[in-house]
């Protein structure tokens, strides 16, 4: 499809996504990743620490889950897209080169995840009401990640004619003139005029941000339902996102594979958020070590342990050594009742006794 002239409109691309600083390229894509990450740490500190978290606790989290969520990320991106690295022509080196894009949403959350419970697992703190804490932000850093799409011109969708068509140009080395339209420079021809997804998908996860921050303060949302609509959220939106877009995936009946894995998740997210435990944890039971913790899918439990607000193990030094074989005075009146006029008769009978003896002597 050759340049159109007749809308203004149209959102042009950046004429390049990397720049060089000496023999270092510097990649918008990586930079909005890293961006995206300071951001969600941050955001989900701050929102950790006004649910009575202990300080601190996101960063050490996101040590494990920020690692393999980039892992869990360009796993699924390879599984799902394995076409463009191994065969015939093909360069199966290529699949280590995150810098070059490609990052499975999905697999970067199923990973992460794993990570976070890892951490959780060493600091002692309850992974659900973490998830809570930090799911908003998350959505924003996938927001913010988005950015980097943009300038690598990718996840773009169909030809259209829409006044807000993201126009895309060709791209070469300016060192061998060689055509490289992910590291290369704008020349200013369009190619086309496609569906700008990525600022679809960018747009509705700033909206589900805004909707988990509201939904959260309304109804203290907690025990791992909030990351669920988090979730489900993005899950929804990217479903038909997915729809829209015309490059190259791999398909399960002609239908792209991230669509059947968004309506997945959709139902499994929904499905956590129907049965697991209302209201939100206390602040106790969010320090370190507070409670035992059931698995995630142990439903019954943990509505359990959310009922009855947590057991909260006292520190050492404030238990006092008790004797728990002594009763105490009124115990031991509760349990062994004596009638007074008893108790007056028997000291009676035990005065006359001590009479009677000290007349015989």
């Amino acid at each position: 499809m050759g340049p159109v002239n007749s809308v203004l409109a149209y959102i042009p691309s950046p004429p390049q996504g990397v720049w060089q600083l000496g023999p270092f390229p510097l990649r918008a894509y990586a930079l909005f990743i890293i961006l995206g990450i300071v951001v969600a740490i941050w955001w989900g500190e701050r929102r950790w620490r006004e649910r009575g978290g202990q300080p601190g606790a996101v960063l050490d989290v996101a040590m494990f889950a920020v690692p393999f969520g980039l892992v869990g990320g360009r796993i699924y991106h390879v599984a799902t897209d394995w076409q463009k690295y191994f065969g015939e022509g093909k360069h199966p080196v290529e699949a280590l080169y995150i810098w070059q894009g490609g990052l499975g949403i999905w697999g970067a959350v199923f990973f992460g995840a794993i990570g976070a419970w890892i951490g959780c697992r060493i600091y002692k703190i309850p992974l659900p009401a973490l998830g809570d804490a930090v799911a908003p932000a998350v959505l924003l850093a996938q927001a913010i990640g988005r950015l980097g799409n943009y300038f690598n011109q990718e996840l773009y969708g169909r030809a259209t004619e829409v006044p807000w068509g993201l126009e895309i140009y060709e791209r070469f080395d300016p060192e061998t003139g060689a055509r490289d339209m992910m590291n290369g420079v704008s020349t200013g021809r369009v190619l086309e005029v496609v569906q700008p997804t990525f600022l679809y998908e960018l747009v509705w996860n700033v909206l589900i941000v805004i909707g988990l921050v509201l939904l959260d303060k309304r109804y203290k949302i907690g025990h791992g339902r909030l990351f669920a609509l988090y979730v489900a959220g993005y899950s929804f939106g990217r479903f038909f996102v997915e729809l829209l877009r015309s490059d190259e995936a791999t398909q399960i009946l002609g239908i792209r594979i991230n669509s059947f894995t968004s309506a997945l998740v959709f139902l499994g997210a929904m499905a956590y958020f129907a049965l697991a435990t209302k209201g939100r944890e206390t602040p106790a039971q969010l320090q370190p070590g507070s409670e035992p913790r059931p698995w995630p899918w142990q439903f019954s439990a943990l509505r359990a342990a959310g009922a009855s607000g947590g057991v909260v193990a006292a520190p050492d030094s404030e238990v006092e050594s008790v004797d728990v074989t002594k009763k105490s005075d009124a115990v031991a009146a509760e349990q062994d009742p004596v009638d007074s006029d008893d108790v007056s008769d028997s000291a009676g009978a035990d005065d006359a006794k001590k009479v009677t003896d000290a007349k015989k002597s």
